[in-house]
């Protein structure tokens, strides 16, 4: 069990500045076609699909990313990496001569950038997962709900997502015991650092949720509970940093006090990091026959990866 050839896979895609010329979905068929030429027939109608084009931006690269994860890291050509999906919907690529998966992925994506976690070269199960938020995106509309419906309110409309015990504490505890709110603070501000708490638990949930393969509406997720989490202080630059380069600024958090079902959950490897001042990414990773493995592995930065980057590696490797 096990390899010592691992490779933890972290990258993510801005894909904001990307076919400036398509300010319609329908544009892109053009102005993108490159990148859609790399695509099969279903996965191009899943992106056109979209009405507005940002979101078929950020479909277009998902899928991209998917294929280049297996491609590069699996040794596989463009054309053969045929993705499936698993038992519970998750997309995979399953080695058709082994029947292994040679690389475990996933992806997401939110406001314009999409995260790709993966691991690579391990022998036996990993289960990843990765989400990516963007604090201010919603920000007008969370801001007019919590102020004419209270911040109660704002909470109790997303309390089927949060665990038993989640719900309560965003509404009751969170300013006395989450450090960084600064202590002349007052109205908006107040709301906005409730705000970061609040997408930090979701971004949390999201990640761990992912990894196990389950969705949002899995059956188990007041059942999950992420006790006394703190939210990353927002970044100056939209980058992430080496750990190093990082000490004393708590814009990374790698220690959770993870329940499940009563019980605590000691198997999951789990980083939270912030990416400039609005957005925040984890990592999930575990693997559940040797769980030492993934907690053992060092979940560093996302780097950025361009579009130039994915579309030459992937034209590289059409026919390889």
């Amino acid at each position: 069990m096990g390899s010592g050839n691992v490779e933890v896979i972290q990258y993510l895609v801005d894909t904001r500045g990307l076919w400036p010329g398509a300010t319609k979905t329908k544009e892109l068929e053009t102005e993108a076609s490159r990148a859609l030429a790399l695509l099969n027939e279903e996965e191009k109608k899943a992106v056109l699909r979209y009405y507005f084009v940002a979101d078929a931006k950020m479909s277009l690269a998902s899928h991209l990313l998917k294929h280049w994860v297996v491609s590069k890291y699996a040794g596989v050509p463009w054309r053969e990496t045929k993705l499936t999906r698993d038992e519970k919907t998750k997309p995979v690529y399953v080695d058709p001569a082994t029947g292994k998966q040679p690389v475990a992925f996933n992806v997401s994506h939110q406001c314009g950038v999409v995260t790709l976690v993966a691991v690579s070269g391990y022998d036996g199960q990993v289960d990843v997962g990765t989400d990516v938020v963007c604090t201010s995106e919603r920000r007008t509309r969370d801001h007019r709900v919590v102020n004419t419906e209270g911040w109660g309110k704002f909470v109790d409309m997303h309390a089927d997502v949060f665990g038993r015990s989640e719900a309560v504490y965003l509404k009751s505890d969170l300013l006395s015991t989450q450090a960084g709110l600064p202590n002349l603070a007052r109205g908006e501000e107040i709301v906005d650092f409730k705000l970061r708490c609040f997408y930090t638990l979701w971004c949390l949930r999201e990640a761990y949720v992912k990894m196990t393969g389950e969705a949002l509406l899995a059956p188990w997720l007041k059942d999950l509970e992420f006790k006394r989490f703190r939210a990353p202080q927002p970044g100056k630059e939209f980058v992430q940093l080496p750990d190093g380069e990082l000490v004393g600024t708590q814009e990374i958090i790698k220690e959770h006090e993870i329940l499940f079902h009563g019980s605590k959950v000691t198997d999951a490897n789990i980083c939270l990091r912030s990416l400039g001042p609005d957005y925040m990414t984890c990592s999930a990773i575990r693997t559940p026959q040797k769980k030492e493995d993934a907690l053992g592995w060092d979940l560093g930065p996302y780097e950025f990866l361009t579009m130039d980057q994915i579309l030459s590696d992937a034209e590289a490797r059409l026919g390889s």
